[in-house]
């Protein structure tokens, strides 16, 4: 039995949003080279799988079949009388040859991640294709067409009527699509990190978005200011996310591995370093207790991305990194990272703490602490 399973494919850099949208299909192939350079799918605990497309009848989990449809429609050049009413053929969600293949392949992906881990195939399972999770029920949304975070826990939850699932969302951006599945089922607690919908897409995630009927109190945000730098992001990391999954007791572990909260990210306002990704990366590690999987998510830096999932899956399996890749030049982590002024740490760490007692004040009771 292989210990992690690693999905890679060149099809994956099919998802292509065009050259000069920020998502760039380049940073999965730099992943996937700078990974291999360490020899890590060379171990015989580490197993490297292609990925067959997601079912219809699991999209049916998360999407409507007439959004379903007409994505489908759109690989084939055939549009809707208002592409715009799903979210699509805007400039965040352009239509491009082959979307409907590109979508169902990485959340293939993840689909099958969630099923290698639920079976015992393996103890974690990582697919950086996958993290898109701002797609809705019935409309694309950042970047996203399909949700495969969403598809993969609601997988698992058709397969074990009894399992629970923590979702733990560290991109930058608020995990707005997932929290929207799932906003009701007290199965899944999804918890998300990221910058203040204040100053950032999709403008949701604030504390007081904690569930309903059932769900009340399973969906957790920790929004925080621009400029959090690595101590106050990691001290509020671990003032909420180890006692509410310790609390919660999921049988698997899904997280969204997104890297655009990196000072060098030029699409938020976060300041963290790899030093703060990679005593995260090892936390959610042993919060998963060898049932973790791990999915791509954001980050637009080309420097930063291959680097820091690099650094993830390296932890995945329990190897510590030379910083310097074998055969090429730079360095694995960051060699410097930003500094705030007095006034900074100060407004960043008060609104980390306001944050954080509010979670505390209403969420915490739901779950005994």
């Amino acid at each position: 039995m292989a210990d992690a399973l690693f999905f890679w494919s060149p099809q994956f850099c099919g998802y292509d949003l065009g050259a000069a949208h920020p998502l760039k299909p380049e940073r999965l192939e730099l992943t996937y080279s700078l990974i291999s350079s360490y020899g890590l799918f060379s171990r015989p605990d580490v197993k490297c799988a292609s990925a067959e497309p997601v079912s219809d009848d699991d999209l049916g989990l998360v999407h409507s079949r007439e959004y379903v449809e007409v994505v489908r429609a759109l690989d084939k050049g055939i549009y809707p009388a208002n592409p715009y009413a799903y979210g699509l053929d805007t400039g965040d969600n352009p239509v491009f040859p082959g979307i409907y293949e590109a979508s169902a392949l990485y959340s293939g992906a993840s689909v099958q991640a969630a099923q290698a881990v639920h079976k015992g195939e393996v103890e974690a399972a990582f697919n950086i294709a996958g993290g898109l999770h701002h797609a809705h029920r019935a409309r694309a949304a950042g970047f996203c067409v399909f949700n495969d975070p969403a598809l993969a826990i609601a997988r698992l939850l058709k397969e074990s009527e009894d399992a629970k699932v923590v979702y733990l969302d560290i991109d930058g951006h608020h995990g707005d699509g997932v929290q929207e599945a799932f906003y009701d089922n007290p199965r899944v607690l999804t918890i998300s990190l990221h910058e203040s919908g204040q100053s950032l897409f999709p403008g949701t995630g604030f504390v007081e978005e904690i569930g309903t009927g059932d769900g009340k109190g399973f969906s957790v945000n920790l929004p925080l200011a621009p400029f959090t730098d690595d101590e106050t992001y990691l001290w509020a990391f671990n003032e909420i996310v180890p006692p509410l999954v310790e609390a919660f007791a999921p049988d698997f572990l899904v997280s969204q591995l997104g890297v655009d909260a990196h000072f060098l990210d030029p699409l938020t306002h976060l300041c963290l370093t790899t030093t703060a990704y990679e005593k995260i990366f090892g936390e959610i590690r042993r919060l998963a207790r060898k049932k973790w999987i791990a999915l791509g998510g954001g980050g637009y830096s080309l420097d930063v991305v291959p680097r820091a999932w690099t650094l993830a899956f390296g932890c995945m399996v329990g190897e510590n990194l030379a910083d310097r890749p074998p055969g090429r030049e730079g360095n694995l982590r960051d060699k410097e990272s930003p500094a705030l002024n007095a006034e900074e740490a100060r407004y960043v760490r008060d609104f980390a703490s306001r944050s954080v007692e509010q979670v505390r004040g209403l969420v915490f009771p739901y779950h005994g602490l």
